[in-house]
């Protein structure tokens, strides 16, 4: 990899520093959901049904106070429902993990809180949920690698480099291993190390020419540090066109193969 030695636009790292976490949360919530399921195909046999149905009335509460928290023009009787309703959320969460607290439900409905205290900027209550979600032992690389790097997330945005550096420095499982390297990236870059935040993010962006697959908003915290980025050639398609004489139940089959989850 080549570096250039241009300085950083201000405005793009702004920008960065406002989207970036994002990004990466979002990759993180999609490795959650599927981990989350493997997880449960493999242990459904251990399933507590009351946890389950207490978990469906937190998932149930959580959809709705995000369905009016989207609308713009909440009147004070609308807010104070929606702060009525989250108060109430947070109780529920509480109280299952009070209950079952070494469940998936549990893990599940703190990853749910931490969210909803990261989107209200209280990072330090984030936190503390993670913490919580992280200590719970489900036997599972993949959920614990996803509740550490979300903890070491948080730990960055309320501020506390050091030891979100610590933590997202943990083993990591190989699925999660770039955004491992892209966090980083974020870590020495909000300690002012860049020369570890170049090399960071270079690992994370070789890491995902292994599997084919490129992020826009990595790429520009690269350029962004004067870096060039080598664009990643996309994997080909799993299932190619039909020829035009193939039979129709072929060709059929083809166009409705699903594409493989990035």
């Amino acid at each position: 990899m080549v570096q250039t030695p241009n300085s950083p636009s201000e405005s793009n790292m702004d920008a960065l520093k406002q989207y970036g976490s994002y990004i990466i949360t979002v990759i993180l919530l999609v490795l959650a959901g599927y981990f989350g399921w493997t997880y449960w195909q493999n242990n459904h046999a251990r399933v507590d049904t009351v946890a389950a149905d207490h978990y469906a009335d937190i998932q149930n509460l959580n959809q709705e106070i995000n369905l009016a928290a989207q609308n713009p023009d909440l009147n004070a009787e609308a807010t104070a429902a929606l702060d009525k309703s989250r108060s109430e959320l947070d109780k529920n969460i509480d109280a299952l993990v009070a209950t079952h607290g070494d469940s998936v439900y549990a893990w599940q409905a703190l990853m749910i809180k931490a969210r909803s205290e990261a989107d209200a900027n209280d990072f330090a209550a984030a936190s503390e949920s993670l913490k919580q979600a992280a200590a719970i032992d489900l036997g599972d690389a993949g959920l614990s690698a996803i509740t550490r790097l979300r903890y070491a997330e948080t730990l960055l945005a309320a501020g506390d480099a050091d030891a979100a550096l610590s933590e997202a420095k943990s083993d990591m499982p190989s699925p999660f291993e770039a955004s491992q390297q892209e966090l980083l990236g974020d870590i020495y870059m909000a300690q002012k190390d860049e020369d570890a935040a170049k090399q960071a993010y270079n690992n994370a962006w070789e890491l995902l020419r292994k599997r084919q697959e490129s992020r826009a908003v990595l790429a520009l915290k690269m350029e962004s540090l004067g870096m060039t980025v080598e664009p990643i050639e996309a994997a080909p398609e799993l299932i190619q066109q039909a020829p035009a004489t193939s039979a129709p139940a072929v060709e059929q089959s083809a166009s409705n193969a699903a594409e493989p989850a990035a």
